[in-house]
């Protein structure tokens, strides 16, 4: 597991949990997208960005911080990036907290 510290800070922004919240369940939460499977690939950045409705350097950032905490893997095809939720890491920090 990642750092504690870093996996809370990531959580602490409501942001973040929606992006997670959403990557649960990519294929009811964003459009099909040419080239990349949703579940298995992941979600492009740009649709992230639009439904999060801010910039997306904004966006990435956030997606960053989760990356770094291991909340999320990205994958790069071309000059698109792609994020899905690491299910691993997140039923670490469940078995964590019940300790």
């Amino acid at each position: 597991m990642s750092n504690p510290i870093d996996i809370f800070k990531a959580l602490s922004n409501e942001a973040r949990i929606q992006i997670l919240e959403w990557l649960k369940d990519p294929t009811t939460h964003f459009s099909p997208q040419e080239g990349a499977d949703l579940d298995t690939v992941g979600v492009c950045v740009s649709q992230i960005t639009e439904k999060l409705n801010m910039n997306q350097s904004t966006a990435s950032q956030y997606l960053s911080m989760l990356q770094r905490a291991g909340l999320v893997h990205a994958t790069r095809i071309g000059k698109w990036t792609y994020y899905r939720r690491n299910e691993e890491a997140i039923n670490d920090i469940g078995q964590f907290l019940k300790k």
